[in-house]
């Protein structure tokens, strides 16, 4: 047989194994790692694989270890765990149930509104649909709702974290699409491509998340008037200062969204910079929430981080200069009584969420979590270039280039390969094992970078709900009562991922939803 023909069987055969060892459950980093490392040995010894082309690998580890970027994932990783263990979910939830309970499907769309709310400020799929599984599933059923309503509502909502930004799935998609439209560009001899970023995925991904949390909420409101008794409303608890309630516990979470996803999107702070006020922000909502009677010295530091972000924006604060002027030195005093009064603050909320025993838990969920990411990612790596090795890149581009329909037909045949993996893959190991390879490829064919990251993100949303494997299955079946069935909860996600798939023929028929805030904010 032709030695690159060989190659490329070698590559499609590992990609195969690969998947298939997943499926039986080993570890992802591990399976990547092995499957890679046998095949490459195998094609070593069958003469169609160089085994210098591993060297490599030292310097990618070491690009992995310097990337600041990715410094913003076990940020974020803190900031939702923070926020899901000091209960303030739990409050939110709470308060929203009591603005829209008393309409038809309203505590179905303040579930939807909450789901938001957590996407934009954890972005972790597992923490929210649990935190909703226990605290509004129970509530949903004894107002009389439809279990499966109930349960599709509930996983859905809590997928939103994969493409509302701040997302962790963004960060590690905008990284690899970073350097798939690099490779594009310097395969069609462009050596200076316009550069493609997290928070140009960010941007991207505002629209169509906003697109999402609008279909299903239509969907709810469809349901409450076809079939009402599906979604009946829920009584009010008297005594409560709505009003009160709504500015204590929904306005602190909602200044801390606007204060990252903001400073992001007008360019006062990179992703990861967000990503640190984030996790302040959210200590010190959790120092808040553990002493709400004594809260003066976290509210002092709230309003000091928001003076620091606006200082920052309107002033140069750098001292190291011959000549400052008046106003740039009086922001700079200002800004270090700001610091002062944070560190105040940051030092009581700490404090009170170790001697709550929040702290140790947060510390090692973070640590867990991220950990998994890049243990992952360092496998993938051995993956693709061994793939790459193989000459399993060029038949994927050959088939991807002969695809009838052409660009359409590629990109529709890639969609659907990742609609198909998610049924048995987690996104991780999606984004990591297919997006480095189909990316270039994509790109190169002309399709924009900014459009590919979030249609790609899109779909990944969607092996969170499909059978057998969809995890925010899992995580709900765990948590909900014996009298929910697990067909209860397959039969009730089925609208919900007929309405992602919507989606993706929608930013496919207008793909300004996600190519138009990029361009007003960055030119992009």
């Amino acid at each position: 047989m032709d030695p690159a023909l060989l190659g490329e069987v070698l590559s499609l055969l590992m990609f195969l194994a690969a998947c298939g060892v997943l499926i039986l459950g080993y570890p992802v980093a591990f399976s990547l790692a092995g499957t890679a490392l046998a095949f490459a040995s195998l094609g070593y010894l069958l003469d169609v694989f160089n085994m210098n082309l591993l060297g490599g690998l030292p310097s990618r580890y070491f690009g992995v270890m310097v990337n600041e970027v990715l410094v913003a994932v076990p940020l974020f990783v803190f900031m939702g765990v923070m926020l899901e263990r000091s209960r303030i979910a739990e409050q939110l939830l709470e308060t929203m149930g009591m603005m829209f309970g008393q309409m038809r499907g309203g505590l179905g769309l303040s579930v939807v509104f909450v789901g938001m709310l957590l996407a934009a400020s954890t972005g972790i799929v597992g923490a929210t649909v649990v935190t909703m599984g226990l605290l509004a599933l129970p509530t949903m059923l004894k107002s009389g709702y439809d279990p499966k309503l109930a349960c599709g509502v509930i996983c859905a909502s809590g997928t939103l974290g994969q493409i509302i930004p701040p997302s962790i799935v963004l960060v590690i998609l905008g990284d690899i699409m970073q350097g798939a439209n690099t490779q594009a560009a310097l395969g069609l001899g462009n050596f200076a491509p316009d550069p493609v970023s997290v928070i140009d995925l960010f941007a991207g991904a505002f629209l169509p998340g906003m697109v999402l949390v609008g279909l299903y909420m239509a969907w709810i409101m469809f349901v409450a008037l076809t079939r009402p008794n599906a979604c009946p409303p829920v009584p009010t608890q008297e005594g409560v200062d709505l009003r009160a309630r709504v500015l204590q516990i929904l306005l602190p979470p909602a200044c801390l969204i606007v204060l990252v996803l903001g400073s992001i999107l007008i360019g006062a702070a990179t992703p990861t910079e967000a990503a640190a006020m984030g996790s302040i922000g959210s200590l010190l909502l959790a120092g808040r929430a553990m002493d709400p009677d004594r809260s003066w010295p976290v509210y002092g530091a709230g309003v000091s981080l928001l003076v620091l972000v606006a200082l920052v924006s309107l002033f140069d604060l750098r001292l190291q200069r011959e000549i400052v002027p008046t106003g740039d030195l009086i922001a700079a005093l200002l800004a270090m009584v700001a610091v002062a009064v944070l560190v105040a603050g940051i030092g009581v909320s700490l404090k009170r969420v170790y001697q709550s025993g929040v702290l140790t838990e947060v510390m090692r969920a973070t640590v867990k979590i991220s950990t998994m990411v890049f243990v992952i990612l360092l496998g993938a790596s051995v993956f693709s270039l061994t793939f790459r090795g193989l000459g399993g890149e060029k038949i994927v581009s050959d088939v991807l280039s002969t695809m009838p329909g052409g660009v359409f037909g590629a990109m529709l045949m890639v969609m659907a390969l990742i609609f198909v993996m998610g049924f048995f893959l987690d996104f991780l190991e999606i984004i990591f094992v297919v997006v480095p390879i189909v990316g270039p490829i994509l790109i190169a064919l002309g399709i924009n970078p900014i459009w590919l990251g979030v249609m790609i993100a899109v779909n990944l949303q969607t092996s969170f709900l499909t059978p057998p494997f969809g995890f925010a299955l899992f995580y709900l079946r765990g948590v909900a009562p014996p009298s929910i069935t697990t067909m209860d909860i397959y039969r009730g996600i089925i609208p919900f991922v007929v309405i992602q798939v919507l989606c993706l023929v929608l930013l496919a028929v207008f793909p300004g939803l996600v190519t138009w805030l990029p361009s007003v904010l960055f030119g992009s």
